[in-house]
């Protein structure tokens, strides 16, 4: 039976067992070489032999021969390697001067075996585009028929610019366990949905939303993912044992139960209390480490990823070849937090230069940089939640609509620097949320109570994925592993008696405890194979496709096969002894939704006339492996 269960899931085709010592790097291993040899020719504006390779799309294409300049996993049909390695002057390239090193060669090689992959917003030719360091305000366009939310004034008038139907609303059912994935982590109740989808209030939505928001303990508990990825909080891992490195959960977990406001929330982590200082201590590795990982460098790579949506980390080592991010920049964002003067390093060599301790922005003022350390990150705490540093609330409002829609309105969240499908939409969020206190819970109310949060889920094949993406709705996203657990443990009753991060948590509304979450656990192995990463550094985004690893781990876990078996029997005693009646509850907790004709007699036929507590489990374990159960849609 297991071995149907993974129908619907497209597992990758590499074999995970094969592991190459590095994968070439593609940033700072790659560009090199093309920029150097082929960017005069075939970068930017430039079109050679109708080649260009100003992004990945266009080196696929190919030039004028008709033959793709690149075959991913084939570097033997590329015509890229094929000129690069030919010995025939009408046909090398390039075209003048001497050919490619043997080891660029290699490089390029390895680099298109291994499916040439490409750093997600790159181009040689960038897109000049910046936004500006303040806000801008927004005229609204006039709401249509009613739709007021400010989301569906900016999408309604950008679909109709474009001549996009408007989509269809999802129906009640889909809703519900949609809103309750995305804003508390977990399944709604069966009676829930059934109330839900009996009531005739057209305002039951919005009043959803606000229901699932006024709940502080499962919301921050189900939010707490998201942050520890963004901050790098574990519970377990690398530094624990030796000491070199704190956790900051009980801060954390207080601060969302609490909703604090994001600009204190920020300030608190930059210039940090005794309990919340673990974030810009870092990870002190062991051992000798390169310039680019000591905590200072780790300082500036985190402020300006989690909170600006920035990424330093190439521009740790040199200059970026990304970006417009210098080394001295990183350098002296870093010194801020340094303890003792930082010389700059370019590839871990010393080049004699002092940093001085500045931040990125100084149109809005600067550290003191003869101040001390602690005066330093208050000045910059400061500086980065000062309501005219657009960066800070664009990319929070980025971060929270690609949470819930699947897709940022920029696109990678990490390079705030491309152009917004819809910038009005991203100055329009990130203006509410400054104007509302840094309210985030008000962010994800304006979200999910908009008619554009609340279509049915587009079809994804044949949807453009640069820079023609088109906002359709939101997109059907992996539940992530703590999902995936939690939802378990409310299907089966056997979620862990206690948890591993030491939280204050108030009772149950029922006065009982609470429910562990799997956000305050450690890792298990299935929640690595689910993709629950280590966080050694920062995660922003999380594996969205099936590998083969995880087909694996679900189809033969031994935990999931106890936590089945145990919620068999509960199962049976609850709902049994009938299959009918079984497989109703089963469906409606796990999807909820009643079974089709189909699905009801394929889970009688499971669970045969008289249910065991096997084939219960049998059963509950088939649903959940379903593709359908493992989306947010």
């Amino acid at each position: 039976m297991r071995a149907v269960i993974l129908c619907g899931w497209t597992l990758t085709s590499t074999c995970f067992f094969a592991v190459r010592a590095r994968a070439v790097d593609f940033a700072h291993d790659v560009v090199p070489i093309l920029r150097a040899h082929c960017g005069e020719c075939h970068a930017g504006d430039a079109r050679q032999g109708g080649l260009s390779m100003n992004t990945r799309e266009d080196l696929l294409a190919g030039g004028d021969s008709g033959t793709p300049g690149l075959v991913p996993g084939k570097a033997a049909e590329s015509e890229l390697l094929a000129r690069v390695t030919s010995t025939d002057p009408d046909f090398r390239m390039p075209s003048e001067g001497p050919p490619l090193p043997a080891e660029a060669v290699a490089v390029l090689r390895a680099w298109i075996d291994e499916q040439a992959p490409w750093e997600d917003g790159f181009a040689f030719k960038g897109t000049a585009y910046e936004p500006p360091l303040a806000l801008r305000e927004i005229n609204l366009p006039p709401a249509q028929e009613g739709r007021a939310n400010l989301v569906d004034r900016i999408v309604d008038d950008f679909w109709r610019e474009r001549g996009v139907a408007r989509p269809p609303r999802c129906d009640d059912r889909t809703f519900i366990r949609r809103v309750s994935l995305d804003l508390v982590g977990l399944l709604p109740d069966p009676a829930r949905v059934e109330a839900f989808v009996a009531a005739a209030d057209p305002g039951k939505r919005a009043a959803l939303v606000r229901e699932l928001l006024d709940a502080p303990l499962p919301y921050a508990e189900h939010w707490l993912t998201f942050w520890n990825d963004l901050l790098r909080n574990d519970y377990t891992g690398t530094g624990f044992i030796t000491g070199g490195r704190r956790q900051i959960t009980a801060w954390l977990h207080r601060a969302l139960v609490d909703n604090k406001p994001y600009d204190r929330f920020v300030r608190d982590l930059i210039a940090p209390t005794d309990e919340s200082r673990g974030f810009i201590d870092g990870i002190v590795w062991r051992g000798e480490v390169n310039a680019s990982q000591t905590v200072p460098i780790q300082f500036a790579q985190n402020v300006g990823q989690t909170f600006l949506g920035i990424n330093l980390k190439c521009a740790s080592c040199h200059d970026s070849f990304i970006d417009r991010w210098t080394l001295k920049q990183t350098y002296d964002l870093a010194a801020i937090a340094s303890d003792k003067p930082l010389e700059l390093a370019r590839c871990d060599k010393a080049t004699g230069v002092q940093a001085a301790p500045a931040w990125l922005f100084a149109e809005l003022g600067q550290v003191d940089a003869a101040a001390p350390r602690g005066t330093r990150l208050e000045q910059l705490a400061t500086l980065v939640t000062d309501p005219r540093n657009g960066w800070l609330s664009r990319n929070l409002v980025n971060r929270l609509w690609h949470r819930l829609m699947g897709r940022g309105l920029v696109h990678p969240v990490d390079a705030l620097r491309a152009r917004p499908w819809n910038e009005d939409l991203l100055e329009a969020l990130a203006g509410d949320l400054v104007s509302h206190g840094w309210d985030i819970k008000h962010v994800l109310e304006t979200i999910c109570t908009s008619e554009a949060y609340g279509v049915a889920t587009p079809a994804v094949a044949g949807q453009p994925q640069g820079a023609d993406f088109v906002f359709r709705g939101p997109l059907p996203r992996r539940m992530t592993a703590e999902q995936f657990s939690d939802a378990v443990w409310q299907l089966t009753g056997t979620a862990p008696a206690k948890p591993d991060a030491q939280v204050a948590r108030p009772p149950a509304p029922g006065g009982g405890p609470p429910m562990v979450r799997a956000a305050l656990v450690k890792g298990t192995a299935l929640m690595a194979a689910l993709g629950r990463p280590n966080r050694d550094q920062v995660v922003t985004s999380r594996p969205a496709d099936l590998t083969t690893l995880e087909a694996i781990q679900l189809a033969n876990e031994q935990s999931l096969a106890e936590e089945f078996a145990r919620g068999g029997a509960a199962i049976l005693a609850a709902h049994g002894p009938h299959a009918d009646a079984i497989q109703a509850w089963m469906f409606t907790a796990a999807l909820a939704r009643p079974a089709t004709a189909e699905e009801a007699a394929a889970a009688r036929d499971i669970l045969g006339a008289a249910p065991s507590v096997e084939s219960v489990a049998d059963c509950l374990w088939t649903v959940t492996m379903l593709p359908e159960f493992q989306l947010v849609r």
